[in-house]
Order: structure tokens, then sequence, then C-alpha cells
């Protein structure tokens, strides 16, 4: 069984704070076979680990911001546009050949698309059914229901924006040490979860951070 964890942001993000360097020291510090670098709409943190010689295998992707929501796609470097209509951004990271999984879906505060999208869960390959980065696990446990009433796969993620985190999310994947044979083991639910949340101060600290960008942002537009 292979350790992964499938959803970590760089600095390559808007909001990440740890360079693609010093996660992948943290992978393998701790003891993680595989990692998914999903990047806000953009896959350039994500192929800079490419190029990077690591006993850790980097599975390529991103994390889109479609019109009602975000959308995990694992395995491509193309990058899909931010905005569009999430049916729409299915269909275009499915022509890409992409395993889409559907990140905190529940989460009222975290651009969770099932709560707009009821029916968006079936149309994806997995779902997130454990993300570190809750205050509470209420919305994990409705992920995890819904996963199983729709027999979708359950992956894990860290969700991590800063290095330190990277891990607390961990899917066990039945396979081998190579993207192809994670993402079929994925598809074909040989998966299990295990993790541990995120501190809280870290979380609030960041979301913080986060808003203090955002206000700075609108008084310099003006």
């Amino acid at each position: 069984m292979l350790k992964c964890d499938l959803h970590i942001h760089t600095s390559f993000s808007r909001d990440g704070e740890s360079g693609v360097e010093d996660v992948l020291k943290k992978a393998e510090a701790a003891g993680l076979d595989v990692i998914a670098i999903t990047d806000h709409d953009t896959t350039k943190g994500a192929i800079y680990a490419l190029g990077i010689d690591s006993p850790v295998l980097v599975i390529p992707g991103i994390e889109i911001s479609t019109r009602q929501g975000h959308l995990l796609a694992l395995g491509i470097t193309e990058e899909i546009p931010k905005g569009l209509d999430f049916f729409e951004t299915v269909r275009i990271a499915k022509e890409l050949g992409a395993l889409l999984i559907l990140p905190h879906p529940y989460h009222q505060w975290r651009h969770g698309v099932g709560i707009k999208l009821k029916t968006a869960i079936s149309v994806v390959d997995a779902v997130e059914c454990f993300n570190s980065r809750y205050i509470v696990g209420a919305a994990n446990k409705k992920a995890g229901r819904k996963a199983k009433f729709y027999e979708k796969p359950c992956v894990a993620g860290s969700d991590a924006h800063n290095a330190r985190f990277v891990g607390y999310g961990l899917t066990l994947v039945d396979a081998d040490k190579n993207v192809d044979s994670v993402i079929n083991a994925i598809i074909a639910g040989k998966t299990e979860v295990r993790g541990k949340m995120t501190p809280l101060r870290a979380y609030t600290h960041q979301s913080w951070r986060n808003t203090k960008r955002k206000i700075s942002g609108r008084v310099h537009k003006r």
C-alpha cells in the first residue's frame, strides 16, 4: 500500500506558503510514497516538481476554481481556465484524461461544490472524504456518506498550504509506484483513508492572512 497525500499546495498557489523543494523534503521525511501537487488554477508548481530528483512520486495536478466551487484534476499538466461552469470544467478535464476528485465538497466556506450542485458527485471519479483543514469533522463525514451512496471511492488530502502539514491527509493506495497505476487504483476504489486535523491555530492564521491580502487588494484597486 502506497502512502499518498493527494491534495497539496505550494508557493505557486496564491495562498501557498512553502516552496516545492520544502514540500518534497517534508513528504520524504513523513514517509510518503506519493504526493499530488494541486496548486490553485495553475500547474506550474507540479511541473516544477517533476523536474526535481526525489524518492517521492509526484502526480501533477491542479485545483480548479469553477463557477460553483473547487475541483481537483490529477494526472495532467495542462491548465484549465478558472471561472467556467463546473460541468464544462469536468468535460474539459475528462478530455485531457484527468482523474477528477471533489475536494471538501460540503464545506460552507471552502468553495464546496456539493453544497450548490447535488449531482456534482455523480460525475467525478472520487471524493475527498477526509480533508485535514476542518475545525470540526461534520463535512468530512457527510462526504463519506455521499461517496458511499454514489459508490464513489474515498480519498484523503492534507490540503496543506504549508509544508509542515504535508501528510496530515493520507490515502493508502494499493498500487505500483507509478502515476498510471495509482490513478487506476483510485478509480477502482483500492483506497483507504487516514489522517489527522491541521491545528486550529495554523488554519485560523492562514485564513486571517488571506483575508488581509484580499482587503489589501481591494484597497489598491480603488
